[in-house]
């Protein structure tokens, strides 16, 4: 396993990072997985054994439920070989201040998190979506408040646009607070969009990257061809949206060509091409069983030739893309090695 410095923090995160949202498994997240206590367990202790060192999670998923688990899952001295992360900003409850980013609901969050994970400190805490109603301000505040406090130890954002993560480390600059070390997105070979301005973001302030969803939901994985739903389809879960059916599938006959050329699964090639990208730290897996997950590990240890990233950047590359920015990456960038990172058939 491969450990990478998260921005310009002094964190090491590994390569991969276990996903917990399929933990539980109540409400809408049962289209996901339901895992329970027991197998949680045999996950992390999987991935624990592999090499992973981060395990994300939310206080969202399944209600808190999938906090609760990785506390128990974790137990003993367990805990002080991973780190976590946890996230706040969506619904919670029925209450008025029950979601966003208020100082009040982000600092209750935090504290109920920690309380169903069994931990005194988040190691990574995420804001899990822009809030437009709570000044940025009062965010920012609440997380030194956090900090201030040993509750959280580093910050980060997820799924925000290019405007709000610049807009708000430039709160945190201005008011000496803490300032995003990494943010969450979604990125993958039929979701190239990241590289129009949160790679160069990412880049040009020092943010690692985490990538969630690293294969569509599963339709990268190479388990799905044309017309065959897959199970999250299926079960209603519609996320990450597919906006180009013909060329989804594509991508997948190329990422099928390659690994079995090279003896892999075509999952384990999608996730080795993201661990190129610049400014990716780490890919957050998640699997419905052992099986799923092993196959996933292995993509940590695979190095794809140049020929081959250039075949998957040919039949991925995005309608539009705004080239400019690989011209400024050279081999003293960190986030990579510079023949995996010009990537120079973008341009």
């Amino acid at each position: 396993m491969e450990y990478r410095t998260l921005g310009r923090s002094g964190l090491k995160v590994s390569t991969l990072t276990l996903g917990t949202m399929t933990f539980g498994g109540t409400g809408p997240f049962a289209a996901v997985g339901n895992s329970d206590l027991s197998e949680a367990k045999r996950i992390i202790d999987t991935c624990i054994d592999a090499g992973i060192n981060l395990i994300d999670t939310a206080n969202v998923y399944s209600n808190g439920l999938s906090e609760e688990i990785v506390g128990e899952a974790l137990g003993g001295k367990r805990k002080n070989d991973v780190l976590i992360a946890s996230k706040a900003r969506m619904r919670i409850g029925n209450g008025p201040n029950d979601e966003g980013l208020s100082r009040h609901h982000l600092i209750r969050e935090c504290e109920m998190s920690l309380k169903r994970l069994k931990t005194d400190v988040i190691d990574i805490y995420f804001l899990h979506e822009w809030d437009g109603v709570t000044p940025l301000e009062e965010t920012i505040a609440a997380l030194d408040t956090l900090v201030g406090q040993g509750k959280i130890r580093y910050v980060g954002c997820s799924n925000y646009s290019g405007w709000q993560v610049m807009k708000a480390l430039s709160i945190s600059d201005s008011h000496h607070q803490p300032r995003f070390v990494t943010q969450q997105i979604h990125y993958t070979l039929e979701a190239r969009e990241a590289e129009y301005e949160l790679l160069p973001i990412s880049v040009d302030q020092g943010l690692g990257v985490l990538v969630w969803s690293p294969l569509a939901g599963g339709l990268l994985s190479g388990k799905y061809r044309r017309d065959s739903p897959t199970a999250r389809q299926l079960g209603g879960w519609s996320e990450p949206p597919i906006r180009d059916e013909d060329r989804l599938w594509r991508i997948v006959d190329v990422l099928s060509e390659i690994g079995k050329a090279r003896g892999v699964s075509a999952a384990q090639v999608a996730l080795a091409w993201l661990l190129g990208r610049p400014a990716v730290s780490s890919l957050v897996i998640g699997a419905r069983n052992e099986a799923q997950l092993k196959d996933n590990l292995a993509a940590a240890s695979l190095t794809l030739s140049l020929d081959e990233r250039l075949r998957l950047d040919a039949v991925s590359r995005p309608p539009v893309l705004y080239p400019y920015w690989h011209q400024q990456l050279t081999a003293k960038d960190r986030f990579g090695p510079a023949d995996l990172v010009l990537d120079r058939s973008d341009i």
